[in-house]
């Protein structure tokens, strides 16, 4: 009796040591959850290596006197469809275990822990079940914490809009952004990111003080919610190579609720061109140039409602800021009226300080002119009670059928699958800082990984290109090629896709290359990363219908890319309509354009100029 009364205790503490262990369909990903001491740890491999090494999980309140109670299996592997992305149809497939905690031995008083294995990640969320003398709970500190391997690097950013720099796990200037893109020693790459921040405050990352080599939450503020309730995903994105982390970046729209819009043929992805005259003619001139080139959208920036920051100004009038445009003679619904007729919606930006006051009132009246979305400008984002108003934003345009666009620091956690009304967002150092070739190489591997950005792309905007001697002489003026921004329109993806930011109509003088913007669409049927390196360069390729678009884009260095066709249909040839920068080209944007006939057993050879890129239009040929 009592060797076996010995024997159970041994079991269990065995079990409360060693834990229980979850991995991913194919067996590659391993995350063991075990509570010692009362405290939960957990670690995670990867094709039995170490990513994670034993780390603490738990939140405020949460973090010791714990037991084990329960452990519960559970599974899916289906496919969906989106109405719009990156792919027609996407693939969702987990094991998942939850494991239910009681806190000092009180069988009413519990925590679940909610893990999922993907084979592109693991994935873990906190819920609190409504329990008996509780109504809500207060969360201000998330203690969860990512142990890694010493020497990993994280590409950081402190700030939605800055630039990244690769650092070691020590003297970080500050928070980091997410996602948090990972090079670990042994070769292997993680992603560390939140999905589902919807009702709740968002988590940036910090060094853990006292703990080399390891990474801790730092949530923005205090939340409070009724019970019962779950916390967002913690995501662990994994992979051999960073191309395979931009592959698999559907994980995050897993993780999301399906799409809540009942009726969806109203949302309409596009390409759109701003509207900088603020006036009827110009206005009119813009849509004229949207047709021509075979845009979906123009849209009207900060200033037709008067000076965006001055609290007086009305968004449910037309009133141009004189600063904008003092002749004030814009006529909305004129101009609405005009687009219609030729087959272009109409958006409009509308500020923070106008959305906070005049929300309710403008989405039935934009509704009613006609309006197809509102650009948000210069939100709040990452306090409790903002994210909350945000969504629940976005929610509030879907019932009156607008479009939404979120500009500035915000950044998506897939909160489109659930109401893809949100085509786009900023949170990206793009065109508005004319960002160097270095930053438009790192951006796939880090900022991408978390859904579609607004990167605002320009054309025309060079010295030698402007007629306008005021623009010529500010700092905005683009530091990469022509063919460099042409391919960024297939390699950033984006449903809203703003082309010749910063261009007017004038300054188009119908280039031959100019093709391949009117015909490269925002959303696909299929897409192949195909070869890259953070920072360095990026091959995409993109299948819409039956034609596939090329991008390829390098850093501020030359490069020689060797682009394997082996994702075409096997048997079909195509033809290859191949632009890239040439300094003897007769063209004043110095872009050349050769076709060739391709098969899948075809390697293109191309060289890039500095900051230079190259885009393929590929055509089945009969």
């Amino acid at each position: 009796m009592y060797r076996l009364f010995f024997f159970l205790v041994s079991l269990l503490t065995a079990i409360e040591t060693f834990g229980q262990t979850l991995t991913s369909p194919d067996g590659k990903i391993s995350f063991r959850v075990a509570v010692t001491d009362g405290v939960i740890h957990y670690d995670v491999t990867y094709q039995q290596q170490d990513i994670i090494k034993q780390s603490v999980l738990g939140v405020e309140g949460w973090q010791n006197g714990l037991k084990l109670q329960s452990v519960k299996a559970s599974a899916k592997d289906e496919y969906w469809k989106p109405v719009y992305g990156e792919r027609n149809r996407i693939h969702d497939h987990y094991r998942a275990l939850t494991f239910t905690f009681m806190k000092n031995n009180n069988t009413h008083d519990v925590m679940e822990l909610e893990a999922r294995a993907y084979n592109e990640g693991i994935a873990f969320r906190y819920s609190f079940p409504k329990q008996a003398g509780s109504k809500s709970m207060s969360i201000s500190q998330d203690g969860t914490e990512f142990s890694f391997p010493a020497g990993t690097k994280a590409w950081f950013t402190d700030h939605a809009q800055g630039s990244y720099k690769l650092l070691s796990l020590d003297k970080w200037p500050g928070e980091a952004e997410r996602p948090l893109t990972l090079q670990l020693p042994n070769g292997l790459y993680a992603a560390l990111a939140e999905a589902a921040v919807v009702d709740y405050c968002r988590t940036k990352f910090i060094l853990a003080p006292g703990k080399p080599n390891t990474i801790a939450c730092a949530m923005y503020d205090k939340v409070t919610l009724p019970m019962p309730f779950v916390t967002p995903w913690r995501v662990i994105m994994l992979a051999t190579k960073a191309t395979a982390l931009l592959q698999n970046d559907d994980l995050l729209l897993n993780l999301n609720a399906p799409c809540a819009i009942k009726q969806t043929a109203w949302i309409k992805p596009g390409k759109v061109i701003r509207e900088m005259s603020l006036s009827t003619a110009g206005a009119k001139k813009v849509v004229d140039f949207a047709e021509k080139r075979h845009l979906q959208y123009v849209h009207f920036d900060a200033g037709w409602y008067g000076a965006e920051e001055d609290t007086a100004s009305d968004a449910t009038h037309v009133n141009v800021d004189p600063a904008r445009n003092p002749v004030n003679d814009l006529n909305m619904e004129e101009v609405v009226r005009y687009a219609k007729q030729k087959g272009i919606g109409v958006w409009v930006y509308v500020n923070k300080k106008a959305l906070g006051k005049q929300l309710d009132d403008i989405l039935p009246l934009y509704e009613k002119w006609g309006i197809a979305g509102i650009k948000f400008g210069f939100v709040n984002v990452g306090s409790f009670q903002w994210t909350k108003w945000l969504h629940d934003a976005v929610k509030k345009c879907a019932q009156h059928h607008l479009l939404v666009d979120i500009h500035d620091e915000y950044r998506p956690t897939g909160f489109s699958r659930t109401y893809p009304n949100l085509l786009t967002q900023e949170g990206v150092r793009g065109n508005e800082e004319m960002p160097d070739a270095n930053n438009n190489a790192t951006l796939p591997f880090t900022r991408f990984l978390c859904g579609a950005a607004d990167y605002t792309i320009c054309y025309y905007h060079r010295p030698e290109l402007k007629k306008r001697l005021a623009e010529t002489q500010n700092s905005r003026v683009l530091k990469t090629t022509s063919v460099h921004q042409m391919a960024l329109s297939v390699v950033y993806y984006s449903p809203l896709q703003f082309m010749y930011w910063y261009d007017k109509p004038e300054d188009s003088q119908d280039e031959p290359e100019l093709d391949f913007f009117d015909r490269v669409p925002t959303v696909w049927d299929d897409t192949q990363v195909l070869d890259g390196e953070i920072g360095q360069y990026i091959t995409i390729a993109r299948k819409h219908n039956k034609e596939w678009f090329v991008g390829s884009i390098t850093n501020n260095d030359a490069r020689d890319l060797h682009i394997n066709c082996s994702f075409l249909s096997p048997g079909k040839k195509y033809k290859a309509t191949i632009y890239y920068d040439d300094p003897a080209s007769a063209v004043r944007t110095k872009v050349s354009v050769k076709s060739i006939t391709v098969d899948a057993s075809t390697v293109l050879d191309s060289h890039l100029l500095p900051s230079g890129g190259q885009a393929i239009l590929l055509t089945p040929l009969n």
